[in-house]
């Protein structure tokens, strides 16, 4: 995925009003209710006509997910980039963490409100198959970068099929804990434990208390 400084003018007002609509769905998805809300409604948010809303996205599911899988993207070019000689883990998880602390996700932490409307959201068929359409996947392009980093095969290697498996589990858990969490907690505290879990192995958190 190409950086924002390296697009040409036209196509970093096409980024931006794709992230604009994206972050306006998801505002108008707190303020009332993901029922209540339609493509027209995202588009007037903006200031711009349907016809340009359904010529980046064509549900208000697909903008919805648009940053989350935007993130997964910007991830994997990050992880790409890091030192050859970097521990596979420790690249790992500055690349995963990176794009959510730059874009706020550190201190992020939902109201009870707005987190039953992403509950709502996450749990809706057609918010899952958007989200499907990710890289971290076994058959996404996670898999390619991290045979890149270990010598491996995407192809025939089972390693780098398990290494991206691991890391969508590590997000599906720490989003399982962030949804149900009370009080509510930013999801990066929660993403770079379960990274961090991963890293040391996964030890039994009871083997201490025997």
């Amino acid at each position: 995925m190409a950086d924002e400084q390296t697009l040409g003018l036209r196509e970093r007002k096409k980024l931006h009003t794709r992230k604009a609509l994206s972050d306006a769905a998801l505002e108008l998805v707190f303020e009332r209710g993901l029922d209540n809300v339609r493509r027209e409604d995202i588009a007037a948010r903006v200031g711009v006509s349907v016809r340009t809303f359904n010529n980046y996205f064509a549900s208000k599911y697909e903008a919805l997910a648009y940053r989350q899988v935007e993130r997964m993207r910007r991830s994997v070019a990050l992880l790409r980039a890091r030192p050859v000689d970097e521990p596979l883990w420790a690249a790992i998880t500055k690349a995963i963490l990176e794009p959510l602390e730059a874009d706020g996700g550190t201190d992020a932490t939902p109201s009870r409100t707005q987190l039953a409307e992403v509950r709502k959201l996450l749990a809706s068929p057609e918010m899952q198959a958007e989200m499907s359409k990710g890289v971290f996947g076994p058959e996404g392009e996670l898999v390619a970068v991290i045979a890149e980093r270990t010598g491996t095969d995407p192809e025939r290697d089972l390693y780098p099929r398990l290494v991206a498996t691991a890391i969508g589990a590590a997000w599906q858990a720490a989003s399982d804990v962030y949804l149900r969490a009370d009080p509510p907690v930013p999801i990066v505290s929660l993403l770079r434990r379960a990274l961090s879990e991963i890293t040391a192995g996964l030890p039994d958190p009871s083997a201490g208390k025997r």
